[in-house]
């Protein structure tokens, strides 16, 4: 007598229901040797076999997406470390520098600088750290709770942070290239702070909801990207609220301000040109610092805002590796900050320089002999650098350089 159609379960149809791709068979022809495939006695199998010899077919490829995952989250982790330890050390590099003043820099930059110093900071110190911690101690299977409620809304308050902080040095900067005799009045030490203030405290207030382990938004944690995630899909108009009030507006002022200035940096220099034709040309800066941190901040961060609202409006994810992209790509805009508005920085430069010689004098002459410093100099040095933080050299000027765009140009 044959077996009912429920006893071969017709339901399951290897070709249709299940969907066998390349990296599917050969995962599990890999697991021929592993001790859940032995504890069934199966020396010799095919495809079709070790389905059906599963009890549970969702518990086998459960199984397998979780041995994928944790082959994967060794290499997750390194890139994160990586990434952690580059943030780190190239802003406390740049914190060293810009804690005291620096020839060019008005005082109003050293704030607004020293603020972006602490929000990409707070990436190798707070978020990775954070995200880290979770990723080990939570289990598998364990749902939403408090804790990845708090570590969302501190992944979530960094990063906006560090865009309203971008979009505040982009407003000081167009402030100080057309109105140079006005921007100490327009952009008074007062208005800067308060500017800075606005963009550390105005986030925490936008994004408490996420905070709260309540239904107005729910957060999960992904093993696709190791990090505690809002689900957007549960609560789409706050999510687009977010990309509105934060996104949109920064990326505004961000490209109005630069292409003014680049506008304007690259009609002087043609003026220039044509008056001097007999002199050398003369570098681009304009495009030599605009364009670099227009493209690094859409490069970072874009696909994240792309993915946010991709999840919020289909409420399906995007695949694992490139969710693992586009979450900890904005972070690394936290080291090309260091680059893009410190290191290329001549000023910048030569005082890093000169603290780095101060330091191996004082801490390793003999290096400093091999390399020629002598401590004859070093009083020198220290005059120089460990100065009044509350002195300015030079007129006030922009940050890297650009304030001084029009006149170089």
């Amino acid at each position: 007598m044959k077996k009912s159609c429920e006893e071969k379960d017709c339901n399951f149809n290897p070709s249709s229901s299940f969907i066998f791709d390349t990296t599917w068979r050969d995962l599990l022809i890999k697991t021929q040797q592993n001790t859940y495939i032995k504890q069934r006695k199966l020396s010799s199998f095919t495809l079709w076999d070790l389905v059906v010899a599963a009890e549970d077919r969702t518990k086998l490829y459960k199984y397998f997406e979780r041995s994928l995952e944790l082959t994967h989250r060794s290499v997750k982790v390194s890139v994160i470390v990586a990434l952690g330890v580059m943030i780190t050390l190239g802003n406390i590099a740049v914190l060293l520098v810009i804690s005291s003043s620096v020839t060019g820099w008005s005082r109003n930059s050293r704030y607004l600088l020293l603020s972006l110093t602490a929000a990409d900071s707070a990436f190798g110190l707070l978020v990775m750290p954070l995200n880290l911690w979770v990723s080990l101690v939570k289990d598998y299977n364990e749902g939403p709770d408090a804790l990845c409620h708090v570590v969302a809304f501190c992944n979530a308050t960094i990063y906006s942070t560090c865009m309203y902080t971008l979009a505040t040095i982009s407003l000081e900067r167009y402030i100080a290239i057309f109105y140079p005799l006005k921007s100490c009045a327009i952009l008074t030490r007062k208005r800067t702070l308060l500017l800075i203030a606005f963009s550390w405290c105005f986030p925490p207030f936008l994004l408490f909801p996420i905070s709260l382990p309540t239904d107005i938004i729910q957060v999960h944690f992904s093993t696709a990207s190791l990090v505690c995630n809002p689900s957007y899909s549960t609560n789409v108009l706050y999510s687009l609220s977010l990309t509105s009030l934060i996104f949109f507006p920064c990326s505004i002022i961000m490209t109005y301000c630069n292409l003014r200035v680049w506008c304007a940096a690259k009609r002087q220099r043609l003026k220039l040109r044509q008056r001097d034709c007999a002199r050398r040309s003369r570098p681009n800066v304009a495009s030599r610092v605009l364009v670099p941190v227009m493209a690094a901040y859409y490069t970072c961060w874009t696909p994240c805002m792309a993915a946010m609202i991709y999840n919020a409006v289909s409420g399906r994810s995007v695949p694992e590796w490139a969710e693992f992209v586009v979450v900890w790509l904005p972070t690394s805009n936290g080291f090309l900050n260091c680059i893009f508005y410190f290191w290329i920085n001549q000023s910048f430069r030569k005082k890093f320089y000169h603290i780095l010689q101060t330091l191996i004098l004082a801490l390793c002459p003999k290096l400093a002999h091999i390399f020629g410093w002598y401590s004859a100099s070093q009083i020198q040095f220290v005059s120089n650098i460990f100065d009044n933080n509350n002195s300015v050299h030079g007129r006030s000027a922009s940050v890297s350089s650009t304030a001084t765009l029009l006149s170089l140009a």
